[in-house]
């Protein structure tokens, strides 16, 4: 008989508990008539994923869906299991062994390199890494940033660049009131950053940064904005496709940006000059940068309609001491789990994993590893109902897993054997407490711990 019985519930394993993971937890538990019990697994002690390791400590508003995710994992069925690292805690026979159903909502967790001369000099850096360290990530806060340099550049036109930027110029002080990491916030005190270069391949009409992004540039209080005027008048290409394709969000970053380009500078402390149609094709340096070496682009429609840049022969040379590139995140192999090396997930059909393009039975794809680093927040509630529908179609027609050991017990017992120090969700709620508390006493919202010896400390102060 189908599992999703209330004598044989429908048991789902969910390895990752970022937006994707908590937003399909949410679905199906909230399946109408369905029996569900759900398992998330997080390698770290903290959930949410990029709502607390990704989201910039300045965008308080964006982490608040977190409420979401709480009510959630306070639904009958729910289960936590974090400081629980797939493929070594816990493996994939050991998974698929005790659910029906195991889905991976592991993300994009590298960053992708631009594969030019100079790359690994010195200071040069992926964003990735920064907005991990600032971010208070267990795994990144021994990480050292030399902020002496006057400019640095960033590469990409992404709303992670925008964070980067962002967090480059803004005043310490003003961090200070937010959760930002106590060890990025005594570096970024000390910074000499003044001059910020955004570079983009392409041009306005194709940055890829959202509205809100580029608007908040308006609002830093040390930071003027440049845009040169010539780089907002559209080549033809941009013009037509903004016409007759354009989204809304493409039209009003034009227009934003024309805007920026006949603002005069204020004199402030620091500037931000966005640039486009420019690609680094070097960074310069013997042992750490001293500059980037850029190439003008122009825009040309290929045969199959798609705008890209294509290099001219006039290069420039930007100055330098600081390199953060930002053109886009990667998924990782997982054990057991079949994946697509070029696109850098898991191959899927509206979810369904598949292996040479057969579904593999039983497990399913969600968020970025699904499709691939695009969307915000909010995109992974659709696409997270897209991959339950699937399992819940799956579920009914018998097309699942059948597991040898099912019993909810079992697996808290492999847990509890494998990885004793695990933390539960009220192991999170005591980590979310005591973060709270000292943020209260310095007048933010929290003071995050950053070492997993801290949070696990943390959580075993848990009651009951």
């Amino acid at each position: 008989m189908p599992p999703g019985g209330a004598d044989n519930p429908l048991r789902v394993a969910i390895v990752g508990s970022g937006p994707a993971g908590f937003y399909a937890a949410g679905h199906l538990l909230k399946a109408k008539d369905v029996e569900v019990q759900v398992d998330v697994f997080d390698r770290l002690p903290t959930p949410w994923g990029l709502v607390r390791g990704g989201v910039a400590p300045d965008h308080p508003n964006i982490k608040a869906v977190s409420r979401v995710y709480e009510k959630t994992a306070a639904m009958p069925g729910f289960r936590f299991f974090g400081n629980v690292d797939f493929g070594t805690d816990v493996t994939h026979d050991e998974l698929t062994d005790r659910y029906h159903a195991v889905m991976y909502a592991v993300g994009a967790q590298t960053d992708r390199r631009m594969g030019i001369p100079g790359e690994d000099l010195a200071g040069s850096h992926s964003a990735t890494d920064l907005v991990a360290w600032y971010n208070g990530h267990p795994d990144y806060r021994d990480l050292e940033f030399d902020l002496s340099a006057k400019t640095a550049v960033v590469v990409g036109n992404g709303n992670v660049a925008m964070d980067v930027t962002r967090m480059l110029v803004t005043d310490p002080e003003e961090l200070a009131k937010t959760d930002c990491a106590d060890h990025a916030l005594e570096v970024l005190r000390e910074s000499q950053v003044r001059e910020v270069v955004v570079l983009g391949r392409r041009g306005p009409a194709q940055a890829a940064f959202t509205n809100p992004e580029l608007l908040e540039l308006r609002e830093l209080t040390d930071a003027d904005v440049f845009v040169d005027p010539r780089d907002c008048e559209l080549d033809e290409h941009s013009a037509e496709s903004l016409e007759s394709e354009g989204t809304m969000t493409a039209r009003k970053n034009v227009e934003i940006l024309t805007g920026y380009s006949a603002t005069e500078p204020t004199g402030r402390d620091r500037r931000i000059d966005l640039r486009f149609l420019v690609s680094p094709v070097e960074i310069l340096g013997e042992e750490r940068v001293k500059g980037v070496r850029i190439v003008r682009n122009e825009l040309h429609r290929g045969n199959d309609g798609v705008v890209r840049p294509e290099p001219t022969d006039i290069t420039d040379v930007i100055g330098c001491g600081l390199v953060f590139r930002s053109i886009g995140y990667r998924g990782v192999p997982l054990e057991g789990v079949p994946f697509d090396e070029r696109g850098g997930v898991i191959p899927n059909e509206g979810g369904r994993i598949t292996d040479g393009g057969v579904p593999v039975l039983g497990e399913y794809a969600v968020g970025w590893i699904k499709r691939g680093p695009n969307g915000i927040i909010g995109t992974n509630k659709r696409d997270a109902q897209e991959t339950v529908n699937a399992i819940l179609e799956d579920a009914a027609a018998g097309r699942v897993l059948d597991p040898s050991d099912p019993d909810p017990d079992s697996v808290e017992a492999l847990i509890g054997e494998r990885k004793p120090d695990h933390v539960t969700y009220a192991g999170w709620e005591a980590i979310d407490r005591a973060e709270r508390e000292a943020g209260e006493a310095a007048g933010r919202p929290r003071v995050k711990l950053t070492s997993t010896e801290e949070l696990l400390e943390a959580a075993r102060e848990k009651v009951g």
